[in-house]
């Protein structure tokens, strides 16, 4: 099993209410306490499948559902800094269970889970806001901030046990499961493939410099023991270094940012093509594991928002990883471009609603093509045999109907050409119902 869904800690801040001023936000209190429910139920009617292997998605209908209850705990220390925790309760597993397509249809799911509710801790860290001077701004209270004020021109550290996604990556319109798109694909860089245990998170520390209109952010992390594991390597040995510049602009007078992020995976991990030629001399299916060394595979990921009208919204993401060594923590994607935009329902007098559409289409390399047309499983796909490869690509649109302050319920349509890369089976239609609530 593998890394997950990566869930971002700005989740559910729509319920909050900016303080009037810096003077009242440093009033606020010395805790804070929040939660949120999320249920996606998935429905996979069949499709045409000649064959299929291991980590093929069924053919057949299929229906899924995904549950998680998260309370986000937060105690301020002192000026500037806190220290945050996020007990968890899931239950529920995604579409064959979680197998079969690179680009997901969840991200709500993850590849492991449990048929019973079960408890974990995915976050608990500490972070220290330090301020550089400029003029002095109020920060709402919220999930993970207990609020406050602080300059325009700071640094931000942050330690302990969270999400790669948490602070890298981030979109405004799309990369959070909870609210926005459910792709893994477009709700964050597909060829990002970043470290953390099987339900997406990780031991690791970060650095934010942040200037009047940029931001330098950077970090270390804590990798799996092996490749789609659930546990972290003991003592850092196996580490993901990243790096993210990120710029704020105005465009015609509406607000945009640009976000180019770098990473490296220095871990124990096989190279395709060792991968394929081991096989081969044994007379097996490709297996990764006795080849595996230690080494580094590095990746690249343009990010880009610009609001177009109060209402609207458009973002792109391009990415792109060495596609000689096998995915280690993410996903089978070694190329990906999506886009799309955020429309509020003011037109039509739901200005509290949402409507999203988004297009994304994934690549593999050649040594990856080879090693599935051999028979090699990955990550999260595999179908036994891979001889006529297509690019994945993927539609996603979706509805978010918000009930109440605290209730949104959402519909979301999905339509996956090319699964896993496979011209022979497909295309597959997702249908998904989301139910949010937050306090």
């Amino acid at each position: 099993m593998g890394v997950g869904v990566r869930r971002p800690l700005i989740a559910l801040l729509a319920c909050c209410t900016l303080p009037a001023s810096a003077e009242d936000a440093a009033e606020l209190k010395w805790w804070s306490l929040h939660g949120q429910l999320t249920n996606v139920t998935q429905f996979q009617p069949s499709f045409h499948s000649p064959y299929q292997g291991a980590n093929s998605l069924d053919p057949g209908t299929n229906v899924k559902e995904t549950v998680d209850v998260t309370l986000f705990a937060g105690l301020r220390l002192w000026e500037g800094a806190a220290v945050y925790a996020n007990p968890e309760l899931d239950q529920g597993f995604g579409l064959s269970n979680t197998l079969g397509v690179a680009g997901f249809p969840s991200g709500e799911a993850y590849k492991v889970g449990q048929n019973a509710p079960y408890l974990r801790l995915p976050r608990a860290f500490f972070r220290q806001v330090i301020d550089l001077g400029g003029e002095a701004e109020p920060v709402a209270p919220g999930p993970n901030e207990v609020g406050g004020a602080r300059t325009r021109d700071n640094l931000t550290l942050t330690a302990g046990k969270f999400g790669v996604g948490d602070l890298f990556d981030q979109n405004r319109y799309a990369h959070d499961p909870h609210a926005d798109f459910l792709n893994w694909a477009i709700i964050d860089a597909g060829a990002f493939d970043y470290a953390a245990d099987a339900w997406g998170y990780t031991y690791g520390m970060a650095a934010e410099w942040t200037q009047s209109w940029w931001t330098v952010r950077g970090g270390a992390f804590d990798m799996s023991e092996v490749p789609n594991s659930k546990h972290l390597d003991r003592g850092f040995s196996q580490v993901a270094f990243i790096a993210e510049l990120e710029e704020r602009h105005t465009l015609f007078g509406r607000a945009g940012k640009v976000r180019l992020l770098g990473f490296v995976n220095r871990a124990r991990m096989a190279s395709y093509r060792d991968a394929v030629s081991f096989g081969a001399r044994t007379g097996t299916t490709p297996d990764p594991a006795p080849v595996r060394r230690r080494q580094d595979r590095a990746g690249i990921a343009l990010n880009l928002e610009q609001e177009v009208t109060p209402d609207l919204g458009v973002f792109l993401r391009a990415s792109s990883d060495d596609g000689r060594k096998e995915a280690f923590e993410f996903t089978e994607i070694n190329r990906s471009v999506s886009a799309g935009l955020s429309l509020a329902g003011k037109l039509w007098g739901r200005p509290d609603d949402t409507y999203g559409l988004a297009a994304v289409v994934n690549g593999l390399s050649g040594g990856a093509r080879d090693y599935f047309a051999a028979g090699g499983l990955g990550i999260l796909i595999g179908d036994g045999r891979l001889p006529h490869y297509g690019a994945e690509s993927i539609i996603e649109t979706y509805y978010s109907l918000r009930l109440a302050r605290w209730l949104c319920l959402g519909l979301d349509y999905q339509l996956v050409q090319n699964p896993a890369y496979n011209r022979d089976r497909g295309p597959v239609s997702v249908v998904g119902l989301r139910l949010h609530l937050e306090l």
